[in-house]
């Protein structure tokens, strides 16, 4: 039997863990390093665990190009899977995952990989790439610790989390991509479960709520697009800033706005999510845009994408009759850490040279 037999033996697995994760108090700003410390600590002990082979998987050079390679369709990937993997290195695995994410991000992890045996059942097993909750791979970058620049992702079907860390201090957590197939489970054991609710429910409540003024700025496509328009580039710059501005939203909107964001950036651990939201707000709220494509009722293909001077959010639901889910959310210059990682290059090589004795 599969050591994940279960979407729900998947999810109780990680409950306990999601909740101790959750009931930590919100740290601000000045512990990222804190943060970094504790993600190369819990790097470094499933590194320890590995045997040669799985080592050889799992470990490349910080400069890897396998780094800004991701992707969150079924496909062949690098990295060191789950079901190459003995329990107590899952265990560590799912350690990580809490040293990284928050407990609502690492509840939605979990949940959208337990998805993958709903889909077993849906589709059957003839597939080239099986749905598997094991097919989920580790890959380290570089060697975690302190002062050191390193990075990890996890990543498989609909899931792929990045994270960087930039001279054992900062930690840029994007790209991060969650998508759920189906976005709400129609019948079976788990009928009801809807893992993206909250990206799914509050941007159709803000749709819904545009006066026909907002509407004519706000939507700019009768009909969705396919996808995420960034895909997965590696590196993307800011879309036409369509849509309905901040300054056009009335105050109930402009919370559900910034409820969206902070549910988005939120994924990352709550210390490392403060520093990017403060980079959003220093950057001014008032710049943000809200735009929208297709229908507003439910089983009507729709987008959304929120767009500040720093980030962008994407929301696209159009596959299977509107049940399936892509969203991502995005840094203009922090992706894979680049800037912090230029900064601390920059910052190492100007230093002044220190007089021998």
């Amino acid at each position: 039997m599969s050591k994940f037999a279960t979407p729900m033996q998947y999810v109780l697995k990680f409950a306990c863990l999601c909740c101790l994760v959750a009931a930590q108090p919100s740290r601000t700003f000045a512990h990222e390093e804190e943060a970094a410390e504790e993600m190369a600590a819990a790097a470094n002990s499933l590194i320890a665990s590995l045997a040669d082979g799985q080592k050889s998987k799992a470990v490349f050079p910080f400069d890897d190009d396998h780094r800004l390679g991701w992707h969150f369709i079924p496909m062949e990937r690098k990295g060191l899977p789950l079901k190459e993997m003995e329990p107590e290195q899952q265990h560590l695995t799912t350690a990580l995952l809490a040293s990284s994410l928050s407990g609502s991000g690492l509840a939605k992890a979990s949940s959208i990989m337990s998805l993958e045996k709903v889909l077993q059942v849906i589709e059957g097993p003839n597939r080239r790439f099986p749905r598997d909750p094991e097919l989920y791979f580790v890959s380290i970058f570089g060697e975690p610790g302190p002062g050191k620049s390193w990075g990890w992702r996890f990543e498989g079907h609909h899931l792929s989390l990045s994270f960087t860390v930039a001279d054992g201090v900062h930690i840029s957590a994007t790209p991060s991509m969650m998508g759920t197939n189906p976005g709400i489970v129609l019948d079976g054991p788990h009928q009801g479960l809807q893992v993206l609710a909250d990206e799914e429910n509050l941007g159709r409540e803000l749709a819904k709520s545009l006066t026909d003024e907002q509407r004519k700025q706000a939507v700019i496509a009768d009909k969705a697009p396919e996808d995420i328009v960034t895909t997965n580039l590696r590196k993307i710059t800011p879309l036409e800033p369509a849509g309905v501005g901040w300054k056009d939203l009335d105050e109930s909107q402009r919370n559900l706005v910034w409820k969206l964001v902070e549910i988005y950036v939120r994924r990352a651990r709550h210390d490392v999510a403060d520093v990017d939201l403060k980079k959003i707000t220093d950057a001014g709220q008032e710049n943000i845009y809200f735009a929208w494509a297709g229908g507003v009722d439910r089983g009507q293909g729709h987008y959304y994408r929120i767009q500040g001077p720093t980030f962008l959010i994407e929301y696209d639901n159009t596959q299977n009759n509107a049940n399936h889910i892509h969203c991502v959310y995005r840094d203009f210059t922090e992706d894979f850490g680049e800037d912090l990682l230029k900064r601390h290059y920059e910052e190492s090589h100007n230093q002044p040279k220190s007089s021998e004795n």
